[in-house]
């Protein structure tokens, strides 16, 4: 008799504790974090890609670079045709400055006949011939001087053209390079060197895992006691039939209810619509993407 007693005290104090660790928590979910597929920004052989899963990376890290070669030829070759096309270009300044010193001579020699002149030594119409000279002159320098400058700009605008095709490949140029954008962990590695990429290829996924988010469901009844901003408890398995404990934040609730995701219990099961709830959690490294954990509000 004692003794099924005793059997039935152990197993009333199981339930109990079943029942205590069941309601120890409000909400369960998994840790996820944001995810980034960083691509190749340029076509051609991968030359070097120094990321291998696990490795943290800083924003701004060179990690590789595709093969540039094709790129750096074709941008030599556009600048010899931008230099040849500007050999043609006049030097305006020394195709008018023969103009320009007969203009110069004739004017200090319509002073001097303006002396004679003055003198009774030099006609009139020696001073009006070199007025009208002066002034073919200065038409022929006018005339000269636009056609200089049309010239000059046509050839310009030839070159125009093939300076932005060079900013284009200077830009294909500085893609070739493959930079880290964000601090985080590489997840998953897609490519290794020696492959060919194109435009758009996934090369590694990235995630910053210094903040991890547990996404958890709440019923419509628990939906009054979660505000964004509270301060959450997150409980997470320690390995010996205990929780670690950590502070977590709420950073987004959902706006529509969903149907329960089957791998997720909430405090009421009975409940078939649940609200999404995302919680920051601050990671030294012991939480993981997919780890499940709990919270209590």
């Amino acid at each position: 008799m004692n003794y099924k007693i005793g059997l039935f005290a152990i197993s009333l104090l199981s339930l109990l504790s079943c029942k205590s660790k069941e309601e120890a928590f409000d909400a369960s979910g998994s840790f996820e974090a944001i995810e980034t597929i960083i691509s190749a920004e340029a076509n051609g052989t991968i030359k070097s890609l120094h990321v291998e899963e696990g490795e943290d990376l800083q924003a701004g890290q060179l990690v590789g670079y595709i093969d540039t070669v094709q790129t750096y030829l074709k941008i030599k070759q556009l600048e010899a045709q931008i230099g040849a096309g500007l050999s043609r270009k006049p030097n305006i300044p020394v195709q008018l400055s023969s103009l320009k010193q007969q203009i110069a001579h004739l004017e200090s020699e319509r002073e001097r006949t303006r002396k004679l002149v003055a003198g009774d030594a030099a006609t009139p119409k020696q001073l009006d011939d070199i007025e009208s000279q002066i002034l073919v002159l200065r038409k022929q320098l006018d005339a000269q001087q636009s056609a200089l400058a049309i010239t000059d700009q046509s050839i310009g605008k030839e070159v125009a053209p093939v300076e932005v095709q060079i900013a284009q490949l200077q830009d294909q140029l500085a893609k070739s390079k493959i930079i880290n954008p964000i601090q985080g962990t590489v997840l998953t590695k897609y490519v290794e060197e020696n492959e060919a990429a194109m435009m758009g290829k996934p090369l590694y996924k990235i995630a910053d895992l210094s903040e991890i988010i547990l996404r958890v469901y709440i019923s419509g009844s628990q939906l009054p006691q979660v505000k964004i901003g509270q301060k959450l408890t997150v409980l997470t398995d320690d390995g010996k039939e205990g929780y670690t404990k950590t502070e977590g934040v709420v950073t987004w609730i959902a706006d529509k209810a969903e149907f329960t995701p089957k791998t997720i219990q909430t405090k009421n099961e009975r409940a078939n619509l649940v609200y999404a709830v995302k919680v920051k959690v601050k990671n030294d490294g012991r939480y993981k993407i997919g780890m499940y954990a709990e919270v209590k509000f």
